[in-house]
């Protein structure tokens, strides 16, 4: 990180168009691209007393001459808190477009709103490569981050286009609205009470020796809390109509990373019940990728649920009490688990350059329902086999598959086991609701 000392500073205090230029130079070898106006482009505006940077709050101050300026320390920590960002490209998230509008829970006075200003921007000027050549000198930064550089679209069916970002900058937009969210709230809060306190011929505003003034509270709001199954065995149907809830809901960190903000009551589809608080991220990321109702693929995100984060997604799914006393797992992620991990040895592979690779795209597929264990079947397949050799693997009962994941999750999650079992089964349902499948793409919240 550069230490120089950078010209216009007086009194730690640096004007934004040096703010701008240091931003640049501090996060060069950033994983995550910066913009260089990140201080004077839209969406940041000085006279709105602060300005983002990540999810780090800048305070921005008037002095003399009318200039505008920012702490040079407060720059310098937003850079480093930046650069320890780590970034994997193939880790996406889809932000749209979807067919209903955008669906955020913030205050809708902030003016990040980052997913509404992406899609309207791609919406507008037809497409990220359309825009890239009409437009190629503006900067595209959201709290100084240079989204357009880092955007992907893919294409379905050759019509219909959807764009993605990686969870890594996604994960960072959703934290920068929240601590935008905070920081107007205190300040509001602040203005209110100088109001009620102050005799009414002194100004509102006060000034220092030097005459500088300031228009911002000085800290950015509250910290996310932990979560600590304040939720726990309450059901989403009632909850989810409870005036507050979006609010109370975002005052947590979300209960899976534990990092960005929630967003949004994850919960179980089969038994009813709220899990926990997740941000847009981690919900997205447990989601099945259905290609009909009883028809999902196994995605690389797999790879996560059932291998590097185990114990955190195994702990979060049996916070259901359903699927906790039953020591399962809903029956889209049972079939992707026994499909991923249970019948991985069956998977063919192919010659590749470095080795060998495994064949295809894994598909498993259902007939029945959890609710008839016996005549429940999956059907693991291979789909786009290279040689068109390989179709289906296997044929897994339900009950099979079942006792596989229990035997599995006593050896990989000692814990999340122990607390599981058949003695837990007080306050159930008598009749489990039956998998509630959404194959739209636009609700976050599901299973």
């Amino acid at each position: 990180m550069s230490e120089r000392v950078m010209p216009g500073r007086a009194d730690g205090l640096i004007t934004l168009d040096t703010a701008d230029a240091l931003w640049v130079d501090l996060t060069a070898a950033s994983a995550v691209p910066t913009a260089s106006g990140a201080f004077t482009s839209s969406p940041a505006h000085a006279r709105a007393g602060y300005v983002l940077l990540g999810c780090h709050v800048v305070a921005t101050v008037r002095v003399k001459g009318g200039q505008w300026g920012v702490p040079e320390v407060e720059v310098r920590r937003a850079a480093a808190e930046l650069n320890a960002v780590g970034m994997d490209r193939q880790d996406l998230v889809r932000i749209g477009p979807f067919r209903g509008a955008p669906r955020q829970e913030c205050d809708e006075e902030t003016p990040l709103r980052w997913r509404r200003r992406i899609a309207g921007e791609l919406q507008e000027l037809g497409g990220p490569e359309r825009a890239a050549r009409r437009e190629v000198g503006r900067p595209y930064h959201l709290a100084g981050i240079d989204w357009r550089r880092m955007l992907v679209e893919q294409t379905r069916d050759g019509t219909q286009r959807t764009w993605w970002l990686p969870r890594a900058v996604v994960r960072l937009l959703d934290a920068a609205e929240h601590t935008e969210t905070q920081w107007v709230r205190a300040a509001r809060t602040r203005q209110a009470n100088a109001a009620a306190n102050e005799p009414p011929s002194h100004p509102r505003q006060a000034r220092d020796a030097d005459g500088r003034q300031t228009t911002s509270p000085e800290d950015p709001g509250a910290a996310l809390r932990p979560y600590t199954k304040e939720l726990e065995g309450q059901l989403y149907s009632v909850l989810s109509r409870k005036p507050g809830t979006p609010r109370r809901v975002a005052g947590w960190a979300c209960a899976v990373c534990r990092t960005a903000p929630a967003t949004v009551l994850d919960h179980c589809h089969e038994h009813g019940y709220v899990r926990a608080p997740v941000c847009q991220s981690c919900n997205t990321l447990e989601r099945p990728d259905h290609l009909y109702s009883n028809d999902i693929r196994v995605a690389n995100r797999y790879t996560r649920l059932f291998h590097t984060d185990t114990d955190n997604w195994l702990r979060h799914w049996h916070r259901c009490p359903g699927c906790r006393a039953r020591t399962t797992l809903p029956l889209p992620h049972l079939a992707a688990w026994t499909a991923h991990t249970a019948c991985r040895p069956l998977r063919p592979t192919h010659p590749a350059p470095r080795g060998r690779k495994p064949c295809g795209v894994l598909r498993v597929s259902w007939t029945g329902s959890q609710n008839a264990p016996r005549s429940c079947l999956l059907t693991v397949t291979v789909d786009f086999c290279p040689s068109g050799e390989h179709r289906v693997l296997a044929h897994v009962p339900y009950r099979e598959a079942a006792d596989r994941f229990r035997a599995w999750l006593a050896e990989t999650a000692p814990a999340v086991a122990a607390a599981a079992g058949p003695d837990r089964l007080d306050g159930l349902p008598t009749q489990p609701r039956p998998v509630i499948a959404d194959t739209s793409g636009e609700d976050l919240e599901l299973f």
